[in-house]
C-alpha cells in the first residue's frame, strides 16, 4: 500500500506543488513556474538516481511544460488547470482494454467473479471520462478556488467512492457464488 501512496504522489507530484504553492501565495503564476520547474527537477532527480521513468512520467512532464509555459505566457490559467483532465482521458483510454483490472484482484475474485472484475474495469474507466469533462468544464471558468475543491474533493472523493462500492459489491458477489457453489456441491 505504501508502494501505491508513493507512486500516486509521484505521480500527481507537479499538481501537489502548483496546488500548495498557489494555496499558499494565491499567485497563478508562481504556482505555475514552480510546478513546471518541481516536475523537471523531479526527472532530473530519477535519472540521477538510476530510475526507470515509464511512458506515464514523460507525458505528465510534457504535459507540464507546455500547458504551464501556455499560462505563462498568456497569463491564463485554464492552461494549466485542463492538465488533470488530459491524464484522466489518457488512463480511461487505457482503462478500456478488455480485462485490465484481472492482474490487481486476489485469485479468489478472478477465479469465481472475473466477468463483473471486466464489467468493473469499464466502469473506470467510464469515471475517468466524466472526471476529465468536470475538469475541463471547471477548469474553462477559470475559477482557482473552484478547481481547487474540484481536484481535491471531487476527483479524489469519486475514485474514493467507487473504490468503496466496488470492494462491497466484489465481496458480496464473491460470497454469494462460494454459497451458491457449496449448495450446488
Amino acid at each position: 500500500m505504501k508502494d501505491v501512496f508513493a507512486r500516486l504522489g509521484a505521480d500527481f507530484f507537479s499538481t501537489i506543488v502548483f496546488l500548495a504553492i498557489y494555496l499558499a501565495t494565491n499567485n497563478v503564476l508562481l504556482a505555475t513556474g514552480v510546478a513546471i520547474a518541481g516536475a523537471v527537477g523531479q526527472v532530473i532527480y530519477s535519472r540521477i538516481k538510476g530510475k526507470e521513468l515509464g511512458y506515464m512520467t514523460w507525458a505528465s512532464l510534457a504535459l507540464v511544460i507546455v500547458l504551464g509555459s501556455a499560462t505563462l505566457l498568456t497569463h491564463d490559467p485554464r492552461f494549466v488547470l485542463a492538465k488533470p483532465a488530459i491524464g484522466h482521458f489518457a488512463i480511461g483510454a487505457i482503462m478500456l482494454k478488455r480485462g485490465w483490472m484481472l492482474r490487481y484482484m486476489p485469485p479468489i475474485v478472478t477465479q469465481t467473479i472475473p466477468e463483473y472484475v471486466t464489467a468493473a474495469g469499464y466502469a473506470w474507466a467510464a469515471l475517468c471520462f466524466v472526471l476529465a469533462a468536470g475538469t475541463i468544464g471547471v477548469a474553462m471558468t477559470g475559477d482557482m478556488k473552484l478547481w481547487t475543491f474540484y481536484v481535491t474533493v471531487v476527483l479524489i472523493g469519486a475514485k474514493i467512492a467507487m473504490f468503496a462500492a466496488q470492494y462491497v459489491a466484489f465481496r458480496v458477489l464473491v460470497g454469494n457464488r462460494l454459497r451458491a457453489a457449496a449448495r450446488a456441491a
